[in-house]
C-alpha cells in the first residue's frame, strides 16, 4: 500500500555529512544536559510513598494536587487508577530537620487532613512506603535491561545482515536513546517506570525502520548493479518514503490521543514515545545509513555472488547486461 510514489530519487547522502553534524551537536547536547541537570527520577527510583483514596464521586485532581503542593510536596504525581473515584498519590521522600526520613504514616496523615478540610468523606484506602533500595534495584533492573535489548538488536543486526549494518544500526538506537533522555535532563520532566519503558519500545520501534531500510538497500544491490552505494542507499530510502509516513503516521495519531487524553498518568510516556518515533526517523534516514555507507558497505557484503555468473561472458561483453533485474 502506498499513498504515493516518487519517481526521481532524492539525494539524501548528498547532506548526510551536515545532517550528522547536527545529530552530533545535538547528541552532545544531550549528554551534557544529563551529566549536568540528572534525571528527575520518580519515587520508584528514589523512594517516597504511595497512597490511595477514595472520593465518593468523580475524584476534583486539579483541587487534589493544588492542596498536596501547598504542603510542599511539589513534585507530587496525583492520578486517577480503576475507576474515576479513586485517587493515587505518590510523595517523594522527605527529610526533617535531624536527617531522618519522615515516616509513611506522618506523610498520609498529613495529606488527609488537608484533603478532608476540602471533602469530609474521603477515605485513605492503602499507604506503602517505598525504600530508596527499592528504588536502586528498579534503576539498575532498568539498566540492565536496557542493555539486554541493546545486545539482542546487536546479535539481530549481525544475523539478518553484516557486521557494518549492525554498527550502525546500534549507533542510530543509542543516539536516538541519549536524546530522549537528554529532553527529559534539560526540561526536568519526571522519569518514570512508564518512561523507561517507553524508551524501550523506541528501541525496538527505531530498529525496526533502519531494518525496513536495510532490507531495501539489499534488494537495491541484487537490482541495480551499476549504481554506486549512495545512490543505492538513495533509492532505498526514498521508495520507502510512503510506507514510513503510514507506519509512523499511524502511530503518531495513537501517542497524540494519549497525550492529549490519557492525564497525567500516560502523559510523560506518550511524549519520550513522540520524540522517539521522530528521531528514529530521523536517525534511520541521516544516521544509520549515512555510517553504513561511510563504514564501506557494498554489494559484496550482502550477496553471495555466483562464480558462474561472474564469469559469464554475456556479462562481459554487454556492458548493460545485469544492470537491472
Amino acid at each position: 500500500m502506498e499513498f504515493f510514489r516518487i519517481r526521481n530519487d532524492i539525494p539524501f547522502m548528498r547532506h548526510a555529512l551536515v545532517l550528522n553534524g547536527i545529530s552530533i551537536l545535538t547528541f552532545l547536547a544531550a549528554v551534557f544536559f544529563l551529566w549536568q541537570k540528572g534525571l528527575n527520577l520518580s519515587i520508584e527510583f528514589t523512594g517516597g510513598t504511595v497512597m490511595e483514596v477514595q472520593y465518593t464521586q468523580a475524584a476534583p485532581l486539579e483541587s487534589i494536587r493544588t492542596s498536596v503542593e501547598k504542603l510542599g510536596y511539589a513534585e507530587a504525581n496525583v492520578q486517577n487508577f480503576g475507576s474515576s473515584r479513586d485517587v493515587m498519590i505518590r510523595l517523594p521522600l522527605v527529610k526533617d530537620s535531624s536527617g531522618q526520613a519522615i515516616s509513611a504514616a506522618a506523610q498520609s496523615d498529613t495529606v488527609m487532613k488537608a484533603l478532608q478540610t476540602e471533602d469530609a468523606k474521603v477515605k485513605l484506602q492503602r499507604v506503602e512506603f517505598v525504600g530508596p533500595q527499592v528504588g536502586e534495584e528498579l534503576l539498575y533492573g532498568g539498566i540492565k535491561a536496557l542493555l539486554f535489548v541493546i545486545i539482542g538488536i546487536v546479535i539481530y543486526l549481525s544475523v539478518r545482515f553484516e557486521w557494518k549494518f549492525a554498527l550502525a544500526g546500534i549507533i542510530a538506537n543509542l543516539h536516538d536513546v541519549v536524546i530522549i533522555l537528554g529532553f527529559f535532563a534539560f526540561f526536568q520532566w519526571e522519569f518514570s517506570l512508564s518512561v523507561l519503558a517507553a524508551v524501550l519500545a523506541v528501541l525496538g520501534y527505531s530498529v525496526n525502520e533502519s531494518v525496513v531500510i536495510f532490507d531495501r538497500i539489499r534488494e537495491n544491490f541484487r537490482k541495480f548493479r551499476k549504481l554506486h552505494t549512495p545512490e543505492i542507499i538513495d533509492g532505498a530510502i526514498t521508495s520507502t518514503i510512503s510506507r514510513t509516513i503510514i507506519t509512523h503516521g499511524s502511530t503518531q495519531m495513537m501517542v497524540l490521543a494519549m497525550l492529549l487524553f490519557g492525564g497525567a498518568t500516560l502523559h510523560y510516556f506518550a511524549v519520550a514515545l513522540t520524540i522517539g518515533i521522530l528521531f528514529g526517523i530521523y536517525s534511520s534516514v541521516f544516521v544509520a545509513a549515512a555510517i553504513a555507507m561511510w563504514l564501506g558497505v557494498k554489494r559484496e557484503d550482502l550477496i553471495k555472488l555466483d562464480r558462474k555468473k561472474e564469469d559469464d561472458p554475456a556479462r562481459n561483453e554487454d556492458p548493460n547486461f545485469g544492470a537491472e533485474v
